[in-house]
């Protein structure tokens, strides 16, 4: 791995400050506005003055990332007590205790409202179920981790070692089809529980789903990886994902050998080539390198200077990435989730799923820094 400290001196103090943001400015949004103690749930957004939307919904799926983010070693006051509470909501409001699994979302007053099964949301359960064992070793945790393990093998799995995006609530199909991002959420999700335990099932399903990936969603000309599989109309790619896909590869043993490592990597300079705009990653291009959305998001951002980090001899790069994701998108009062192709702010509601990119980009970096 590189060497960040000793090539670039002044990223410790960068990254120091990021962190202070997201400790002292960001985290405990969701401690106070943006909890809906009712309920025990998090809020889907606060708005620019921290105060809640109206609430149309609440999804488990925020409601796993934040589990995520008060079970991941961030030492904040009364994060084991939050953390507790939100698995305990994600059983009470979200599991389908007829038919298995959990439901998309549920309405204002805690009804099941979606109740449609999605690989995404399945997949963040196993992730954060995964992290929260590994700090508390529960049995209840590890069962619902288990759980959610089972159902994706058992409902999800197609037999050419893709998944469904898409399952309806008695788990009858509903010609979804597979797509990336609930799959490249699959493996990091397999990945968290290969960190806590031994899981042979769980490995031989990771690398199944490497060359899976592989197989069917690597662009054979450029080697980007397609949000929909190869071949499929008005297909596209996202820098963002191109890099959270590197960093998944590159930072496992497991995958590093992969063929899918292999594309991924060969793929990243022209990522940054097209998809790289005066430091601003840019949404959606076609795989020829059109731009398709030049919409710049916090979240991208964060995965690019994580999975730079990651590449040799660029810690001048991720000196000026993370200096422009604090220029750009951090302020006072918490963050800015978009900003249009001119740099105005497009998106100025703060969602409950973001802190989650942050933390993982900033623990990302406290690694190699």
């Amino acid at each position: 791995m590189p060497d960040l400290r000793t090539a670039q001196p002044e990223l410790p103090a960068l990254l120091e400050q990021a962190q202070v943001h997201f400790t002292q400015r960001i985290v405990p949004l969701w401690q106070g506005p943006g909890w809906n103690a009712t309920l025990a749930l998090p809020y889907e957004a606060l708005d620019p003055q921290q105060q809640p939307l109206p609430v149309q919904r609440y999804r488990a799926m925020a409601c796993a990332r934040q589990l995520y983010l008060f079970s991941s070693r961030i030492e904040q006051p009364g994060a084991r007590e939050r953390a507790a509470a939100l698995f305990r909501s994600l059983q009470r409001h979200f599991h389908d205790a007829e038919h298995g699994g959990w439901f998309y979302s549920i309405d204002a007053q805690g009804k099941p409202l979606d109740r449609r099964k999605d690989l995404y949301t399945h997949a963040f359960i196993i992730f954060a179920c995964a992290h929260y064992w590994g700090q508390v070793r529960e049995q209840l945790i590890e069962s619902t981790l288990n759980a959610a393990l089972s159902v994706v093998a058992e409902q999800f799995a197609r037999d050419d070692g893709l998944y469904e995006a898409s399952l309806a609530e008695d788990w009858s199909d509903l010609a979804s089809g597979p797509l990336q991002n609930p799959l490249m959420h699959l493996a990091e999700a397999f990945l968290a529980t290969l960190s806590v335990r031994d899981d042979a099932a769980v490995e031989d399903a990771l690398a199944s789903l490497a060359a899976a990936m592989q197989t069917h969603f690597i662009d054979p000309e450029h080697g980007v990886m397609l949000e929909k599989p190869r071949g499929a109309v008005d297909n596209w790619f996202e820098p963002g994902h191109q890099f959270e896909w590197f960093y998944l590869l590159e930072s496992s043993p497991l995958l590093r050998s992969s063929d899918l490592h292999a594309s991924l990597s060969r793929a990243f300079a022209y990522a940054e080539q097209y998809g790289v705009k005066d430091t601003a990653v840019l949404a959606m291009l076609s795989a020829d390198g059109q731009v398709l959305d030049a919409t710049q998001r916090i979240w991208a951002q964060a995965e690019y200077v994580r999975a730079l980090a990651l590449r040799p001899d660029n810690a001048d790069k991720v000196l000026i990435q993370l200096q422009a994701l604090q220029q750009r998108f951090l302020h006072a009062g918490g963050w800015y989730e978009c900003r249009d192709a001119s740099g105005a702010v497009s998106r100025s509601d703060m969602p409950s799923t973001t802190p989650y990119h942050l933390a993982t980009c900033l623990q990302g970096l406290q690694r190699q820094v």
